[in-house]
């Protein structure tokens, strides 16, 4: 197997050795309050906050998988993505949904349950079944980016994947238990600035390798058989490799993705990033932030899909070898479960001394003498594994010393969205369960140390379950259409109705998160679509009819709730807080917040569909998408941008304003109420 070269290592291990550095010293800092630990005492500026969300989003795993689409398909691969790779929630997030959340002074959702529903036991039960469900979501999150961790680490390591991913999570553990919300935030300000530098060079080198669209076209019909690889318009129908069919017909897929996109974004916006905000205005900055940052990673992974199109072109002239290789494996390992198969390669590239002889002699013919560089890219389906084009291109196509400095941009990835959810699920198990249920009176040495254990519980569970996953598309693909979608109904309609209570938010939670799990333990080969179908209808019904059927939140709480967010949808009880020009002045901001959204998606889609046409040279294409870029581009300046830098609407109480302007009076009259 082809090694990295001892200038690589040092980078690597240099890199490791640095960030541990950095969490000793952010310790103190950090400790100071829960508050410091888990939102960096609120005074962390939009711009500091808006990269973690950037690298967050950049997570090793997803952008594996969706460079693995766009090998398989080209710059189509972005509408299967819709799903959640392409994050469009962040129109929401950019309009007006990391406001309100900001509004409430929480910290975490659990939290701001409590300021939703009140403080009677419906309340404190769904806080604390809020608390478990995310928490849970978070493990499940993290088994993803360590599953995805173990297939790129298992290309560059002579060791066992799970060894080398153990080793370099427990790294990262270390670093987020000591540092906090402050040491998340600067390794990713540290870590976007790395893996933005390697967009550069990734796209580059592509854009190099290409000779034009034309000649781009035919070679990537002959390795992946698709005829309309560089084809940017989504179609009713593409081929697709065996067990990638259920994404064929694109064009459904994709108007699916996008509902279920929509649906999702209308109750985004509790996370640390808007809690931990200074002002709205600064939500709407760092929003805008993120989508313009995460733009960098399509050119990268096109770049990455467009440079393993050349070299399985290269390796794999006659595309029969792979399946006879796989078939051969498969001989003398017939049951190998899918999720083992890449440590099964693995452990023959490692240690081919331990194999059976013919099983050796049989890959040399078949592969050559460098069988062991060709055979991580050999699925378990007898085709290439799109999954490991990524690191196979970092491993074959890149040079020494430039290619250790890219590696570790793919750890920052990874570990930069592995600390965001290990901070995220120990807020929420030390604020929402272990302070508010367990030890209301401890003091803040035990919290800290209580996050600190709750942050390597949760670690270690996600690496249980990351080991045990088929694949990280399989697992990502129940993440998002099953585990999350039960979940989506109980968090849109607390933000829209009136007449949402606790109890009808528990029996959301409660149908969707068991329906989800019984679907994946008794139905795991469920179609995405039906998942997402089935766990959004039980949500649904689970919070309408338990709403319906018990009490609804008492008026006062409501009340506070809506001087203080002023959502916009069904409160019509509440409207009458507020008359003459201060409702004209709630309508006008409810107004241009949605006709934001729209145009922020339009933006955003074709943010990301630009630089991956520049890459693969597609030039008519590009200037086919420009235009409607702009259009976006002019609505959110009219609807989204003036009304931002015009004034500052609101300012959470006890918190110093951000000078940006006047503050409107309804602003004032809520903060006195």
């Amino acid at each position: 197997m082809h090694q990295l070269a001892v200038l690589d290592y040092t980078i690597i291990i240099g890199y490791l050795g640095l960030s541990l550095i950095a969490g000793l010293l952010m310790t103190r800092r950090a400790s100071g309050s829960l508050d410091h630990y888990f939102l960096g005492g609120r005074t962390l500026p939009w711009y500091l906050l808006g990269i973690a969300g950037m690298a967050n989003w950049f997570d090793l795993t997803g952008t594996m998988i969706i460079t693995s689409f766009l090998y398989m398909l080209g710059p189509r691969g972005l509408y299967i993505e819709f799903r959640g790779g392409a994050v469009l929630v962040l129109a929401f997030l950019i309009a007006y949904a990391g406001k309100w959340h900001r509004r409430s002074g929480c910290m975490t959702l659990a939290e701001w349950m409590t300021f939703r529903f009140g403080e009677g036991k419906s309340a404190e039960g769904l806080r604390l079944l809020s608390a478990a469900i995310n928490i849970i979501s978070c493990v499940m999150f993290l088994a993803y980016l360590i599953r995805g961790a173990s297939l790129f680490l298992g290309m560059f390591f002579p060791f066992p994947p799970m060894a080398t991913t153990l080793v370099l999570v427990a790294v990262s553990t270390l670093y987020t238990m000591g540092s906090g919300f402050y040491g998340v935030v600067l390794t990713d300000l540290v870590q976007g600035v790395i893996m933005i530098f390697s967009c550069f060079v990734i796209a580059s080198m592509a854009w190099m390798l290409v000779p034009d669209s034309a000649s781009l076209a035919i070679t990537a019909q002959a390795v992946t058989g698709n005829a309309d690889w560089i084809n940017t318009q989504p179609a009713w129908h593409t081929p697709m490799p065996p067990g990638y069919e259920t994404y064929s017909p694109l064009i459904m897929i994709a108007a699916f993705y996008l509902l279920r996109n929509v649906i999702g974004g209308l109750g985004q916006g509790a996370d640390q990033r808007y809690f931990g905000a200074r002002s709205d205005r600064d939500c709407g900055l760092l929003s805008m932030l993120q989508g313009v940052t995460v733009m960098f990673r399509w050119p990268l992974m096109i770049g990455f899909a467009v440079m393993g199109i050349y070299m399985v072109h290269a390796i794999y002239p006659d595309a029969t070898v792979i399946q006879r290789t796989a078939e051969l494996v498969r001989t003398h390992y017939p049951n190998t479960e899918p999720a083992y198969w890449h440590n099964l390669t693995s452990s023959i590239i490692n240690a081919p001394t331990k194999q059976p002889a013919d099983l050796i002699n049989g890959l040399q013919t078949l592969l050559g003498p460098d069988w062991r560089g060709k055979l991580p890219l050999v699925g378990v389906n007898g085709t290439v594994n799109p999954e490991q084009i990524l690191p196979a291109v970092l491993l074959n196509m890149v040079p020494t010393g430039l290619k250790g400095i890219l590696v570790v941009a793919m750890f920052a990835a990874m570990m930069s969205c592995k600390n965001g959810f290990v901070n995220i699920a120990s807020g929420f198990f030390v604020k929402d369960i272990y302070q508010n249920f367990l030890r209301p009176k401890a003091a803040n040495r035990e919290l800290i140390f209580a996050s600190y254990a709750s942050t390597l519980g949760i670690v270690m569970v996600a690496f249980y379950f990351g080991v045990a996953a088929k694949s990280i598309n399989d697992l990502w693909g129940w993440i998002i259409m099953s585990m999350t979608a039960g979940q989506l109904a109980p968090l849109a309609l607390r933000l829209y109705w009136w007449r949402c209570n606790a109890w009808g938010m528990c029996g959301g939670y409660i149908l969707g998160g068991v329906g989800a799990v019984l679907q994946r333990s008794f139905y795991p080969q469920m179609p995405e679509t039906t998942q997402f179908l089935l766990m959004t209808s039980l949500s649904f019904f689970g919070t309408i009819v338990g709403s319906l059927l018990t009490a609804p939140t008492p008026m006062p709480v409501l009340q506070k709730f809506y001087r203080t967010t002023r959502p916009f949808g069904f409160w019509g009880p509440l409207r009458k807080e507020f008359q003459g020009a201060d409702r004209v002045a709630i309508d006008r901001e409810n107004r241009t917040d949605m006709i934001t959204v729209p145009f922020a998606l339009l933006w955003q889609v074709t943010l990301f569909l630009l630089p991956m046409q520049l890459v693969i040279k597609s030039y008519r294409a590009f200037w086919l998408t420009l235009p409607f870029f702009l259009v976006g581009v002019a609505g959110m300046y009219w609807f989204w941008w003036r009304p931002l830098m015009r004034k500052e609407p609101f300012t959470l109480p006890g918190q110093p304003a951000v000078p940006s302007g006047p503050v409107p009076e309804i602003a004032v009259q809520c903060q006195k109420q």
